[in-house]
């Protein structure tokens, strides 16, 4: 991974835009939708407007939610999604007009921010600190209102990315005698998919769409400063407003114990920072406090690692061709067979798939590919930095390279491995179970049934 020195033009960029503004939000109702408009600036010349849109259930309205309570949620989003925008130029102070945070919530959010952001300071060559990345100035607004408590109702919200974790979620968790209800944003062929061969249709599920301020992207074929934001972070507070306009006291969401480990060894700097078990934690804490103390949010699958829940996928036939993994094909449905993301991917599964059938899947055999050979040394902790995407452990790899079956060994980047001889340390992964988790009793008992503990 090329690393760029952007370290001088940040500074000179604090310099030019000293402060970035959270200015307002709109929102507006028209019939079975909900727009969300935030308006953001900085500088004179600098306005972005990204908008949310929500499909808004038949059976509620947004005049049954009172506007404390939605404003409380929407204010939120809105913290979450200038990270987008604000990392262009990374201006030294924040100004937010019309909410009040404390210190304690500032903290907060600064640790957010920076820990988000993580990988883009990284790749950027950015050295900067927790204390002086940024400053957060509230307006002389009234203090928040106390966190809301409505009733709600024994209803499963469940975040559908198109990938085999939220399959492995939606197929477990449609046992039980819950409401369960799939959660997409910004639909697009293998989330849909996802949903249709778990048995559900399309007005089973609750649908957002997200859209990037165009000017945001102008800036960056400009130059200004681009990198990974915190997505993740970003699906949490939306999966709050989801659950809410749906009467769901839980939030199931698909990340795993793996999720935990740093990209760049000896440093703090994760990729899937909020896919980790440290934000999952902070952020429950967070919106229990100041959001709404009634919603359970956890992540159904942190008590299990990727290298179990692949071999729980495989078993999910159905869902074989339709899965989407790979970031760079998203827009097209597509496996792109040229990044980390899609080898991750196939290494993890051979174990448990036939090289045959994975073929099928990814439209070559991806371990025959020299050329995804510096990705190959990164997913197996031989490089500097492990690939910046949501990927399992070193461990993980190489295990499953140990274990895959016999025929992934013809194909050229596993010439010099040679197959374990003992099945038994795969057997005893597949075993494992991770403590460190939020997941109720009743769901967190389904799961181990599901991998025999």
């Amino acid at each position: 991974m090329t690393r760029k020195n952007h370290f001088q033009k940040y500074k000179d960029f604090r310099k030019q835009f000293p402060e970035f503004c959270y200015q307002s939000f709109k929102y507006t109702q028209n019939q079975q939708e909900l727009e969300i408009v935030f308006e953001f600036s900085m500088g004179e010349d600098h306005h972005f407007s990204p908008k949310h849109r929500f499909q808004i259930p038949e059976e509620v309205s947004i005049e049954d939610i009172p506007k404390t309570e939605l404003d409380l949620m929407v204010f939120h989003l809105g913290m979450v999604e200038l990270i987008s925008y604000w990392k262009c130029a990374c201006p030294p102070r924040l100004f937010i007009k019309d909410f009040k945070l404390n210190l304690e919530q500032i903290k907060w959010w600064k640790k957010l921010y920076f820990e988000g952001l993580g990988e883009f300071f990284y790749l950027n060559s950015i050295e900067t600190n927790v204390d002086d990345f940024m400053e957060i100035i509230c307006d002389e607004a009234p203090e928040m209102p106390k966190p809301i408590n409505t009733k709600l109702l024994e209803k499963v919200m469940v975040p559908i990315g198109g990938g085999k974790d939220s399959v492995v979620s939606l197929e477990i968790l449609k046992e039980m005698d819950k409401v369960l209800i799939p959660f997409v944003i910004n639909p697009r062929g293998a989330t849909l998919e996802s949903i249709k061969n778990a048995g559900y249709e399309t007005y089973d599920a609750f649908f957002t769409k997200r859209t990037i301020d165009k000017h945001l992207i102008e800036l960056n074929a400009q130059g200004f400063l681009n990198g990974h934001t915190p997505f993740s972070a970003m699906l949490a507070f939306l999966s709050l407003i989801a659950a809410r306009f749906n009467k769901a006291k839980y939030i199931a969401l698909s990340n795993e114990s793996s999720a935990n480990e740093s990209t760049v060894s000896g440093t703090n700097i994760n990729h899937q920072y909020s896919k980790s078990f440290e934000f999952e934690e902070d952020f429950r804490n967070y919106y229990q406090k100041y959001i709404h103390s009634g919603i359970e949010y956890f992540s159904f699958l942190r008590p299990i690692s990727e290298l179990q829940i692949a071999s729980l996928f495989s078993k999910f036939k159905q869902h074989h061709l339709s899965f989407r993994s790979c970031n760079v094909g998203s827009k097209e449905n597509i496996w792109c067979g040229h990044c980390p993301k899609c080898l991750f991917t196939y290494i993890l599964l051979s174990p448990f798939i036939p090289q045959q059938e994975m073929h099928q899947i990814f439209g070559k055999a991806l371990l025959n590919d020299m050329s995804l050979k510096p990705d190959f040394l990164e997913l197996r902790g031989l490089a500097e930095t492990k690939p910046f995407e949501c990927v399992g452990t070193v461990h993980e790899v190489e295990l499953s390279l140990k274990n895959a079956q016999k025929e992934y060994f013809e194909e050229a980047l596993m010439q010099n491995l040679s197959k374990s001889s003992s099945t038994q340390e795969l057997k005893n992964a597949l075993k494992d179970w991770n403590p460190q988790h939020f997941v109720p009793a009743v769901f967190e008992n389904l799961l181990k049934e599901k991998i025999a503990l």
